[in-house]
């Protein structure tokens, strides 16, 4: 990917910056990115993002469980060291994790991450089984992540907002698995997160000024995912929904479908929403929506 940006001779990268440059957000949170530790490919896209007219001086980005390899086969079929043998599915650490450019900085002494937070303590976690064993081990289990790729918790200071909250993640499809449904339970279950998190199982979390928002991989209404979780947060009474029913995203053989949410808290006044879509960029749509209080 970082080849590519610096190529700067690819369709769909030059796409991808089209589509963001005529957004112009101020905050913009992007899911599919490759992650280094030295932040090379998140800071030669914000070069890139500025030579199309829109600057982020601020970058961020925390390790993801993508392609964090683990010693066990973690999806049960026999083998170690595979891409679904990750904490999260990567062919390499970092495959298609997430990441924040703003405007504005992110106050990062006050940043939660909550990516290593183990499926089993989740309250109310429903773990695979096969045969009435626990499916892929009693091992992989007591290692699991519940994350796929994180979730993060992002305060950014504003300067006429004051503090505004990021509440992001990444979930896993809930398909590319078997009669265990273990992609199925666990994208329900990372969902969920969000709705204890709401509750103050984990923390505090802010009362004000938050936004709901990430590829949850699950349409209310379409597909194989479970979909309790997702109509939970639909239907939380701190968020609003300014996107209600609208498809992001584009399957082959399943046609549209709405994976991708923007869920900002009740306190807000939404001035305006959309869905800006680009086949070339991404078979999932940018989405954004204008705030004020």
């Amino acid at each position: 990917m970082l080849r590519d940006i610096l190529k700067g001779a690819d369709p769909q990268i030059d796409a991808v910056v089209q589509t963001i440059a005529q957004a112009s957000p101020d905050i913009l949170v992007i899911q599919g990115f490759d992650y280094d530790m030295g932040g090379a490919a998140l800071s030669a896209f914000a070069d890139l993002l500025a030579q199309g007219g829109v600057n982020y001086p601020i970058q961020f980005a925390l390790p993801p469980n993508a392609g964090l390899q683990t010693t066990l086969d973690m999806d049960g079929d026999g083998k170690t060291g595979g891409p679904r043998d990750a904490q999260g599915y990567g062919r390499f650490f970092g495959d298609g994790a997430m990441a924040i450019l703003s405007r504005y900085p992110v106050l990062t002494s006050q940043v939660h991450d909550y990516s290593d937070l183990l499926w089993r303590d989740l309250p109310g976690a429903i773990l695979p089984t096969k045969d009435g064993d626990p499916f892929p081990s009693f091992a992989a289990q007591q290692e699991q992540r519940l994350s796929s790729h994180g979730h993060w918790v992002v305060p950014i200071e504003t300067p006429t907002l004051g503090t505004v909250t990021l509440m992001t993640s990444h979930a896993t499809p809930p398909v590319f698995d078997g009669p265990e449904d273990r992609n199925g339970l666990r994208n329900q279950d990372e969902i969920l997160f969000w709705d204890h998190f709401l509750g103050g199982v984990f923390a505090a979390p802010p009362s004000e000024k938050f936004v709901l928002l990430g590829d949850m991989n699950n349409d209310p209404d379409k597909g194989e995912g479970l979909k309790p979780a997702i109509h939970r947060l639909l239907d939380h009474p701190q968020l609003q929904d300014p996107l209600i029913g609208q498809p992001t995203a584009i399957f082959n053989g399943l046609g549209d479908m709405r994976v991708d949410y923007l869920l900002p808290s009740n306190d807000w006044r939404v001035i305006a929403s959309g869905i800006a879509r680009n086949p070339t960029a991404s078979r999932h749509s940018l989405i954004w929506v204008d705030l004020e209080r």
